[in-house]
């Protein structure tokens, strides 16, 4: 397992099929337990990610970790952070398909490698590359679906909480639903002060 990881985070860090490798200053293997009960999929690092080499270290990460403390979550112990696309798309802008394409099936053998029990699927990007293109974030937040085999909970993005403050009590809501669904699959004893 180490040196499969290794060998693909190698693969990874090293990559130059797309053009994205022209513009990036560090390419985002993904962060956190390599054997995490929990992986959560976002869709794409951003400028900090980009300049400091981590995933989610940005204002999104800092709101992403507040909500996880409040779970009761670490990225230590219980989770494992990763994103469609491994390098940041210039301005931020969505990753295209083609460049979707050249990082899935990386994304994919993480998952195996990993083998989390819940995936946390932030935001349209990774529910659509996750789950399928006809699928709404807006529709389906809140709601378990199956993702390769997996329970998945798809919820916004820290991004458009920090845009629009009126989704912060929902997503809370859809994250109260992951503690007590890790509570059955992982550790019934798992504590959250708030939850």
């Amino acid at each position: 397992m180490a040196f499969e990881i290794e060998s693909l985070k190698s693969e990874i860090l090293n990559c130059t099929k797309c053009d994205l490798s022209k513009t990036r200053n560090h390419v985002i293997f993904g962060e956190g337990n390599l054997k995490a009960p929990i992986m959560v999929i976002g869709e794409a690092p951003g400028h900090d990610e980009d300049m400091i080499g981590r995933p989610f270290v940005g204002k999104s990460g800092q709101l992403l970790d507040k909500i996880f403390a409040a779970c009761g979550f670490t990225r230590e112990e219980h989770i494992f952070i990763s994103n469609i696309v491994r390098c940041r798309p210039p301005g931020n802008r969505v990753p295209t398909k083609e460049e979707a394409a050249v990082c899935m099936p990386w994304l994919l053998q993480q998952i195996e490698l990993i083998d989390p029990k819940i995936l946390i699927l932030l935001g349209s990007t990774a529910l659509k590359y996750m789950a399928g293109q006809e699928h709404r974030i807006t529709r389906e937040r809140g709601n378990w679906i199956e993702v390769k085999n997996r329970l998945a909970m798809p919820v916004f993005h820290p991004s458009a909480l920090l845009r629009n403050p009126d989704l912060k009590r929902p997503t809370w809501e859809d994250y109260k639903k992951i503690v007590y669904k890790y509570r059955e699959l992982v550790d019934p004893n798992h504590y959250s002060a708030h939850v």
